[in-house]
């Protein structure tokens, strides 16, 4: 191991008293908006506790804004600030056409799917699927969905807790724990309320912290030019490769239309979004919400995107990772925070607030919105239990401590997961396309089925399971590697008295590799929307289509409208109507029991 030089003290980049208190008081802002707004309803409002339809929609009387930001809390987590910078350092720059992705999503979103979910006024995304199919879509949906969080839910708080670990010295363990508990804490008091307001502070640190980093560095580097003069040097500055091939990892291609599907798989179905559309009082105050979302999401990832060129600019001549100065690529950012802006007391701590303010966000969001899918689609939607305001709040509240419990759990043993963990997080991929396309099916397609739906469903987790496992076996066992772009070790013994010799990394023979596990991991998901949707419409059509006539056109998305017969607009309003009668047969006996 070289030793370092004199002029390089590591204790230099660790955390003062001003980071800890400025950290400490993110926390403690979160903790007490979880306290005021479980208590609300009882000092100001006079009541008992909180409603059900408060704590688990707050009311449906939110604010565009703060549910805005929410949204972006939804997506944006601490492995988006910590993993996107790396990327662009590692693969250039074409990922930065991220962002028209994003826009075109948001405009899909906009006029395709969100006026179905605001005219129906569902609880749960996934109560739609019964409505257009049946009861055994919406329970293989929703199932995909608690299955997907309950598989995020180890790296939400790890990742973070490594930079904190890398800045601070303190254990992974304490600082997760205690984290988590928080965030338990005011998910378990307040409910969506409270998850809403504390992603909005928790947004506004992360926006103001990578900013301050960004404009500090930047200024650091010499200026804007200076930074894109020393990528394009670099041969990082990569924005229009109209490669066609699908191997290939970032393309013009895979961005754009891999990036679209992805984005609008996760944000127009998923119900840790449509929780928060739900939470609005109306279509024109949910569509302005997804208006500023989209706005504010492209804005941070561009941001996240930027501070990747302001990596290389400062390693340009020394990588850290070749180096042995980090030892998780994860470390890549606060290292740069650290050794660029980690004398000024105060901005290391405020960025490291916005790295947990974005993973408290996304832990919330799980906690909140899984608890409700287990409410309403699990126990109401699939064994048609009908628990009472109270029962239903407790259930609620006692899912998200098991929930918070797991939580905890698996942050004492990820560390031994290795390649359990990379598994878990590919399911993401898959469960996103694979209700993506049953949701598309049912809202786009007017004649698709129930079979359709089924076997569409089943044809999309097959292909893209099979997509995603085959290519982390590829990758676990080296026969396919990730082509980055050349770092260099030339600078290292100048800058910080390290003798290193960089040795190329040499990359596998892949062409004899079966081709679905050679693909850009973000082709996977347009592979499995078309999967559901061909297979879907094909047994459709086969075993005898949907009688359209007879279809409500509130289930059907107001794009196809023009395809349904006018006999078709006579049904309007009968589809929610029945789906809330199948329950009255049962409501009776299933009170007597639990009341």
């Amino acid at each position: 191991m070289m030793a370092q030089p004199v002029h390089y003290d590591q204790n230099l980049y660790r955390f003062q008293v001003v980071d800890y208190a400025v950290f400490g008081s993110m926390l403690l802002l979160s903790a007490v908006t979880g306290l005021y707004f479980g208590c609300k309803s009882k000092i100001f409002k006079k009541t008992t506790e909180q409603t059900l339809d408060e704590y688990l929609v707050g009311g449906r009387t939110m604010a565009p804004l703060p549910v805005a930001m929410s949204l972006i809390a939804s997506y944006v987590s601490g492995v988006t600030m910590l993993g996107t910078p790396t990327d662009i350092y590692s693969f250039g720059s074409q990922y930065m056409l991220i962002v028209v992705a994003i826009f075109c999503s948001g405009l899909v979103i906009t006029f395709v799917y969100l006026p179905v979910f605001c005219k129906l006024r569902v609880n749960s995304s996934y109560e739609y699927l019964e409505m257009r199919f049946n009861r055994v879509v919406r329970t293989m949906a929703s199932s995909f969905f608690v299955l997907d969080e309950f598989m995020f839910l180890p790296i939400i708080i790890y990742v973070p807790s490594l930079a904190f670990n890398q800045v601070t010295g303190i254990n992974i363990y304490v600082i997760g724990t205690i984290v988590t508990l928080i965030c338990i804490f005011y998910t378990f008091l307040g409910g969506l309320k409270a998850v809403v307001w504390t992603d909005t502070w928790q947004i506004i640190a992360m926006f103001i912290s990578t900013l301050v980093v960004i404009i500090l560095g930047t200024k650091a580097a010499g200026g804007v030019s200076q930074v894109f003069d020393t990528f394009i040097k670099g041969d990082r500055l990569i924005l229009f490769d109209f490669n066609t091939s699908m191997y290939q990892r970032y393309t013009f291609f895979s961005v754009v239309i891999g990036g679209f599907t992805y984005w609008t798989s996760f944000n127009a179905v998923n119900q840790t979004m449509v929780q928060r559309y739900m939470a609005l009082p109306n279509l024109k105050q949910a569509r302005i919400s997804l208006l500023l979302f989209t706005f504010g999401v492209s804005l941070f990832v561009w941001i996240c995107t930027y501070a990747g060129t302001l990596v290389y600019s400062k390693y340009e001549t020394c990588d850290p990772l070749s180096s042995g100065r980090i030892s998780s690529e994860d470390q890549l950012l606060p290292l740069y925070v650290m050794e660029t802006v980690g004398k000024l007391r105060g901005i290391p701590g405020l960025f490291i607030a916005g790295v947990f303010g974005a993973a408290l966000s996304s832990l919330s969001v799980v906690l909140n919105s899984t608890a409700q899918v287990i409410l309403e689609d699990i126990i109401k939607g699939c064994f048609r239990f009908k628990p009472t305001e109270k029962r239903g709040k407790f259930i609620v509240k006692t899912i998200v401590l098991a929930l918070g419990g797991v939580a905890l759990g698996f942050l004492f043993v990820i560390e031994h997961m290795g390649g359990v963990l990379q598994m878990a997080t590919s399911f993401t991929s898959i469960a996103a396309g694979t209700s993506f396309g049953v949701f598309s099916l049912g809202m786009l397609v007017p004649w698709a089925n129930n079979k359709g739906a089924i076997s569409g469903a089943l044809s999309g987790l097959l292909m893209s399971g099979t997509i995603t496992y085959g290519s982390q076996y590829a990758g676990a066992t080296n026969l396919v590697m990730a082509h980055k772009l050349p770092v260099s070790v030339d600078g290292c013994y100048s800058t910080y008295g390290l003798n290193v010799t960089y040795v190329e990394p040499v990359y596998p023979d892949e062409t004899n590799i079966f081709p679905l596990f050679r693909l850009s991991y973000l082709w996977i998901t347009p592979i499995g929307v078309i999967t559901v949707l061909t297979v879907g419409a094909i047994v459709s059509l086969i075993t005898g289509k949907n009688d359209v006539t007879k279809m409500d056109p509130d289930l059907i998305s107001p794009v196809v409208h023009w395809s349904l017969p006018k006999k078709a607009f006579e049904n309007v309003g009968n589809a929610k109507e029945l789906f809330y009668n199948r329950y009255k047969s049962n409501d009776n006996m299933v009170l007597r029991n639990l009341e």
